[in-house]
């Protein structure tokens, strides 16, 4: 059997979502087990209302829901025959009206607290999973939806929960192996789950991804298809470079540093499930079905090139930490370290010298307090408006002379820190935002001026 995860954009509209039926309907005999994201961007006009109601904007809260509600009727009700209709006002009258009273009681609270951001978030998948199988059932597949939250188990970190396996493991065994079995072709929210006493949680950043290399390995599945909006994984995002070509075949340790560098296919945690039980993940276009995509295996397979893709992430603040007094001193670095854990604050590259540690980070929510703590023994500046630009691919572990190449590529752009992960797998610099895209420009046309075709694409 096979997962199969469709991402908001590939069921944002009637169209698409007709798309996405044709493509299943292809693949019964390959058993699918379906996840969905919610429609288009459900999830942030949903946030959103939370928002605008914690600050007092009720009626405002209120009217974007109900815009909301007349999208969701709007985009399913034609793909449903009229007797089916009636399904689709149920569905929406019961869950709709449940959201309302949450707003009212965010509205009465003036507090949208994690645990109720996560309640309303979830709503998105929760609607889109039933409506899909409404809409499979009309195509004539033996479609049936089931409540990702009665699945999955987490731990009770609302916003970034974490997956009990065991439980989920045997809870995807007793419920859901037995549905795949009589070929149903199920339906299920991804990005959502549930505490063991049922409150709902949220998988955070990537979680539709997540919730399907879940199921993925808790079936043994033969592979967890990753359905989008591009051909696969590219060798930089399309957007920058009209020139980038799709890589056929990536290993999970080059596709685990794209994503957490910037690439949007992709989140890292997304991989591990599949990676511990060695499934392949095969990244799609739900608009462009008949494009192999690019297929995510467990071993780098040989290639001429010496990068597989290069990522950009923008967004980076440099964090410049100086202790003449305890630089290089026993537990200097533990206690800067400390004080992005305290602060749930998760560090992407970090250069040192003499007299200075520098460090980036892609999340500034709690950087205010980190600094205060840094105070307590260093002098710390903070500099705005980075982007993180990495050279992927493994053969970057073998090859003398990338770095040197990459530097002569960049030259006349000002580079602030270089950096080589542990993996070996990449050599990332830091830029000024403004200088990110002519960087990963120059980089593309340096490694990717011609390219192995058993590779490339």
């Amino acid at each position: 059997m096979i997962v199969m995860k469709f991402g908001g954009s590939s069921v944002e509209s009637a169209a698409a979502i007709e798309r996405v039926a044709g493509i299943v309907a292809r693949a019964l005999a390959r058993r699918p087990l379906v996840v969905v994201s919610a429609m288009g961007k459900t999830t942030e006009q949903l946030l959103a209302t939370g928002e605008e109601a914690a600050a007092g904007q009720k009626e405002q809260a209120l009217a974007r829901l109900h815009r909301l509600r007349e999208m969701h009727e709007r985009e399913i009700g034609p793909l449903l025959p009229q007797a089916a209709r009636e399904n689709l006002r149920l569905i929406l009258d019961s869950h709709f009206h449940e959201m309302g009273d949450l707003i009212a009681q965010i509205a009465e609270r003036g507090e949208f607290s994690p645990a109720v951001s996560d309640a309303l978030a979830s709503y998105g998948e929760r609607l889109s999973s039933q409506l899909v199988a409404l809409v499979f059932a009309n195509f004539g597949m033996d479609a049936e939806h089931a409540d990702a939250r009665c699945v999955v188990v987490t731990d009770g970190r609302h916003k970034a929960a974490t997956p009990l396996y065991p439980q989920t493991y045997s809870r995807i065994r007793d419920k859901i192996s037995p549905l795949i079995e009589a070929k149903k072709v199920l339906v299920l929210g991804g990005f959502i789950g549930a505490t063991e006493t049922g409150v709902t949680t949220t998988l955070g950043r990537g979680g539709s991804d997540f919730s399907a290399a879940i199921f993925g390995a808790g079936l043994a599945a033969e592979e967890i298809q990753i359905w989008t909006d591009v051909d696969g994984v590219m060798t930089c995002d399309p957007k920058l470079v009209l020139e980038a070509r799709r890589v056929k075949t990536i290993s999970f340790a080059e596709a685990a540093e794209l994503a957490y560098f910037g690439a949007k296919v992709l989140h890292p945690s997304t991989l591990l499930p599949a990676v511990e039980k060695n499934i392949p993940i095969v990244v799609l276009n739900s608009r462009r079905p008949d494009v192999p995509g690019t297929r995510i295996v467990s071993e780098a397979v040989p290639c001429a090139n010496v990068i597989k893709a290069i990522s950009c992430k923008k967004g980076i603040y440099i964090v410049n930490i100086r202790s003449t007094r305890m630089l290089m001193a026993h537990g200097f670095l533990q206690r800067i370290f400390e004080s992005f854990s305290r602060a749930e604050t998760a560090v992407d590259m970090l250069a040192s010298s003499e007299v200075s540690v520098s460090l980036t980070i892609d999340n500034a929510a709690r950087l205010p307090e980190v600094c205060r703590n840094l105070r307590e023994f260093s002098d710390v500046t903070v500099e705005e408006n980075h982007a993180i630009v990495c050279q992927v691919g493994d053969n970057v572990r073998h090859t003398p002379g990338v770095a040197a190449r990459a530097f002569g590529a960049l030259k006349g752009i000002n580079i602030r820190m270089i950096s080589q992960g542990a993996s070996a797998l990449n050599i990332g610099f830091v830029v000024a935002a403004p200088d990110a895209e002519k960087a990963v420009k120059l980089l593309h046309q340096e490694f990717f001026s011609s390219v192995d075709p058993a590779v490339f694409d």
